[in-house]
């Protein structure tokens, strides 16, 4: 009922950066390979994170420490405050109690102080791995690396601040997976289109090829300047020859008439 060009698109794809601005010691992927999800696709120099690593695992011993030493003052405090309370009065002056009272409530300050002192350590030190972890590029989904952007010794940063010479990406990933094709039908013959219709889309590049497909979806608006509306085709057969950016043409069937009756052969 009705024809129309596009091009396949990927309706899943990332130009894949890191999270810090950093320099590239490595790059492990190269265009056309095929990735997991999770695996480590470039590391960042390290040498700095690793340091403050090192520095907050120090802040915490120390603070464990100091934990330790203010439970052991904490206990020995309320100790001796416990023995004067139990000492007769004639043996013990209030004066001595209040003393006592205080050191205990100081010291028990002591520990409440040093407790937290280790949870912001623990914290640093958390922040610090996990910054340490950022050096490490990781891809966000399996798919197969198309462009490869960065090369090892560049700087590379989530924004373009550091200037021209700054890289804002590693590499691009699609997920073969999510292709489709994308064409724009005038939007007189939109009415002819309907979701989950039936199609056939063909290749420029291999145009004797023809590929099951169905409508995916209508996208709700028009193009005034080109009075079409864009349609979403779902690829229903994953095939490698299908790369994005290829030319298509595709046809919409009419589901509502039946099939043709097959021809009657000629009597001879």
């Amino acid at each position: 009922v009705l024809s129309a060009s596009g091009y396949v698109t990927a309706r899943r794809l990332a130009t894949v950066s890191a999270e810090i601005t950093g320099r590239v010691l490595e790059v492990l992927v190269e265009e056309g390979m095929t990735v997991t999800a999770g695996q480590v696709l470039a590391r960042l120099d390290p040498s700095l994170a690793k340091i403050e690593v090192d520095a907050s695992e120090a802040g915490v011993r120390s603070a464990r420490g100091t934990l330790s030493a203010a439970e052991s003052d904490s206990t020995e405090a309320q100790r001796v405050l416990d023995r004067i309370r139990g000492i007769k009065s004639e043996f013990a002056s209030k004066a001595d109690n209040t003393r006592l009272e205080a050191a205990a409530k100081s010291a028990a300050a002591r520990l409440v102080q040093a407790q937290g002192n280790l949870a912001s350590a623990q914290q640093n030190l958390a922040r610090a791995r996990t910054l340490l972890g950022k050096h490490e590029i990781r891809a966000p989904f399996a798919g197969v690396v198309t462009t490869k952007d960065a090369q090892p010794g560049e700087i590379v940063s989530p924004s373009a601040a550091g200037g021209g010479f700054t890289r804002t990406g590693i590499c691009t990933i699609v997920d073969m997976n999510s292709l489709e094709v994308e064409v724009e039908v005038n939007e007189s013959f939109i009415s002819r289109v309907k979701s989950g219709q039936k199609a056939s889309a063909t290749l420029d590049a291999y145009p004797e090829w023809e590929i099951p497909a169905s409508v995916a979806a209508i996208i709700p608006t028009a193009n005034r300047d080109k009075a079409t509306v864009k349609v979403r085709i779902a690829i229903q057969t994953g095939d490698p020859r299908i790369l994005p950016e290829m030319a298509a043409k595709v046809i919409f069937y009419d589901d509502t008439k039946p099939p043709m009756p097959a021809a009657t052969p000629a009597p001879s």
